[in-house]
């Protein structure tokens, strides 16, 4: 497999796997190209080499800066805009983590909180509805919790945790 064979295969498997990160396709497969480069990118080269258009670039740009996984940078002589990416993994992979929470699991365990908040009528019905969902805020605030600890662990953060988890 030459260079460009291996560059596709590893951006279009990580616009895959952007799915199960949070992300689409293209917003991955951006990262993905960035994460690569040996330098910042213009809006351009990225449209060239993904073969996308400028609307589906610039959108997916500006929520992969949303996300903080993406910077502008600025180059000396240049008026382009360029664009990089974080090359710590295990740094991406905290980012991700924290925006995630904050972006899925936050505003559940704020539902849960309000849906086990009601009025008990007594009714078995509400019962259950309030004791179930209290439970799986709880549940959904432990976990939050947990990954929040995780995360604060800046250096290293994942592989430590693995370790305290098997020892």
């Amino acid at each position: 497999m030459d260079f460009q064979e291996a560059k596709e295969k590893f951006i279009s498997t990580w616009g895959s796997l952007g799915s199960l990160w949070g992300i689409n396709k293209a917003m991955a497969q951006i990262q993905a190209l960035l994460f690569i480069s040996t330098k910042p990118l213009s809006m351009e080269e990225i449209m060239e080499d993904l073969k996308i258009s400028r609307g589906n670039t610039s959108m997916n740009l500006r929520q992969l800066i949303d996300w903080g996984i993406v910077t502008k940078e600025l180059v000396p002589g240049e008026r382009k805009e360029f664009f990089s990416t974080e090359k710590d993994v295990q740094e991406l992979a905290r980012i991700v983590a924290k925006e995630r929470s904050r972006r899925e699991i936050q505003p559940v365990i704020k539902t849960l909180h309000e849906v086990s908040s009601i009025k008990n009528d007594g009714s078995s019905k509400t019962t259950e509805l309030i004791k179930q969902t209290k439970a799986l805020h709880d549940l959904a605030e432990m976990a939050d919790s947990m990954l929040h600890k995780i995360v604060g662990q800046k250096q290293n953060w994942l592989t430590k945790s693995l370790f305290k988890m098997f020892k």
